[in-house]
């Protein structure tokens, strides 16, 4: 299986000036080739576009400069385009799993750049990366490379930060687990709350998430290719950044020692994009990552020999009691605390979802359609009744 290995690199103003070079000749090469597509009836192919775009370009006055950096990376701007329509017709067409892909978009300068050098256009000389005229540049090693890589993607942020993205082959990995499985029920205030009765809480956030919200107020208010509006997008890029880091650290140290400790891991599939439309909390559950956390684990899972499940996002995980399976119904978000009138067993609201996200996703769910016919036949609580529970701050 391939994974991607990222460092950081501090080139220096001379080699800044090379990648501001290569980062503009693979944008305008992408921005011509899409323009091409966009005016074409039929989508031409790689090769009629390279012609095009490189070869036949570098002879006109208006890109000459074009044969100054290396072809390797023009090349694959194209060859990125190709994949961008299939992926596009593949999501049209059904082919494709998850959300709908849209068209291919014009890159613009005030965006992320990136460029991609292949087998050829690159060489690692011991602790130095060598890239075809560009240079030797130091990443800064965190960790040693599994093998050699096959590709190497320079990458420059919206914060003007270098990052070296290495693509290699890992083996799986087989390593014992401590436990057998395990659910997750995912939320704001407690970001993961575990079958066994642990909780993660999420980093805050809300520091630094007023302060972008102060300067785009700011950035709203300042004009057009200003200087000054330029310094507060950098601003708002690094604060974005900030908040990124810090919650890739904790979720890849929560990935991991969820993985590494159970051999089945079991998880809710959100309607995200649904949940997000509620204007009070979108900003709240965009910024927990559930998404990327269920992308580490799957991704971890499949490289330790773990096995990774998604059970139905209609499953009433929250409406049923673990240990009898009896169904109260459903429950406001204000009680926190739950107890069943059928076994009186008393359980945390979340901690209780996560049981059974574990049990379902295991294939040991119980019955709970016969549960509530036979509680049914009990006049002394009915399913209404079973829902009024307890203290809205589970007291």
């Amino acid at each position: 299986m391939k994974a991607r290995y990222q460092f950081r690199f501090y080139p220096t103003d001379q080699q800044q000036r090379s990648l501001a070079q290569l980062f503009g000749c693979v944008r305008v090469v992408w921005n011509d080739a899409l323009a091409l597509c966009k005016q074409s009836e039929k989508l031409p192919s790689n090769n009629d576009l390279q012609k095009l775009v490189i070869t036949q370009a570098k002879k006109t006055e208006s890109r000459v400069w074009l044969g100054e950096v290396s072809n390797i990376p023009l090349q694959q701007s194209v060859a990125d385009l190709g994949v961008a329509y299939k992926n596009f017709f593949d999501s049209l067409k059904g082919k494709r799993k998850g959300k709908k892909v849209g068209t291919p978009r014009f890159k613009k300068k005030t965006s992320q750049q990136s460029a991609r050098f292949r087998i050829g256009g690159f060489s690692i000389k011991g602790r130095r990366v060598y890239l075809a005229k560009i240079g030797e540049v130091s990443p800064i090693w965190s960790r040693e490379l599994p093998s050699a890589p096959s590709s190497v993607t320079v990458i420059k942020d919206c914060a003007n930060r270098y990052f070296l993205s290495f693509v290699v082959e890992v083996e799986p990995i087989q390593i014992d687990a401590k436990n057998q499985s395990i659910g997750i029920d995912l939320g704001i205030k407690t970001f993961a709350v575990m079958s066994n009765g642990e909780k993660a809480e999420s980093p805050s956030y809300s520091v630094l998430d007023r302060k972008i919200r102060k300067l785009q107020k700011k950035l709203a208010r300042q004009p057009k290719d200003s200087k000054r509006r330029v310094k507060t997008r950098i601003q708002i890029a690094k604060l974005h950044n900030q908040i990124t880091d810090t919650r890739k650290d904790f979720l890849h140290k929560l990935s991991t020692k969820i993985v590494s400790e159970n051999q089945t891991i079991v998880l809710e599939d959100l309607n995200v994009s649904g949940l997000v439309k509620n204007r009070r909390l979108a900003r709240s559950i965009s910024l927990q990552g559930w998404r990327e956390f269920r992308t580490q684990c799957e991704a971890k899972s499949a490289k330790l020999g773990r096995n990774f499940r998604v059970i139905s996002r209609w499953e009433p995980t929250s409406q049923i009691c673990s240990e009898c399976g009896y169904k109260w119904g459903k429950l406001d978000l204000s009680i926190r605390s739950v107890l069943c009138l059928s076994c009186g067993a008393e359980h945390d609201r979340d901690e209780n979802a996560a049981k059974n996200i574990n049990k379902v996703g295991t294939g040991h769910c119980h019955d709970s359609k016969w549960t509530q016919r036979r509680d049914k036949t009990i006049s002394v609580a009915s399913v209404n009744e079973a829902s009024r529970i307890t203290d809205p701050l589970g007291r």
